[in-house]
């Protein structure tokens, strides 16, 4: 997985824009919590497809930006969570188990 790191409120419009040319992906990751790593790990050996961006992001070390990603997609925080962006709105989001591969790519329709 070719990770992008999340790290300041700065990129959420950079993300906005890129994803009216194809998707992106972000995923909220607690690194104290066994499932989230469980999660990221699931995604680390997912062939990541073309034509989805992957963001990273580190909620411990940035949980005011976690906070800004929940508010400005509409979408109540989970952790771990993955959130889809197309054309600036989450059109999917799933936490815990639910977060796979596949299930991202059928969502991003590619």
């Amino acid at each position: 997985m070719n990770w992008k790191t999340l790290i300041s409120e700065e990129q959420l419009p950079e993300i906005n824009t890129a994803s009216a040319h194809q998707p992106v992906a972000i995923f909220k990751h607690s690194t104290r919590c066994s499932i989230s790593s469980m999660a990221k790990a699931r995604l680390d050996r997912a062939a990541a497809p073309e034509g989805l961006t992957f963001y990273y992001l580190d909620l411990i070390a940035n949980r005011a930006l976690s906070n800004k990603v929940a508010e400005t997609y509409n979408i109540p925080h989970e952790s771990p969570q993955l959130l889809l962006i197309r054309n600036g709105e989450c059109i999917y989001d799933e936490s815990h188990s639910g977060i796979l591969m596949d299930e991202i790519v059928a969502q991003a329709g590619i």
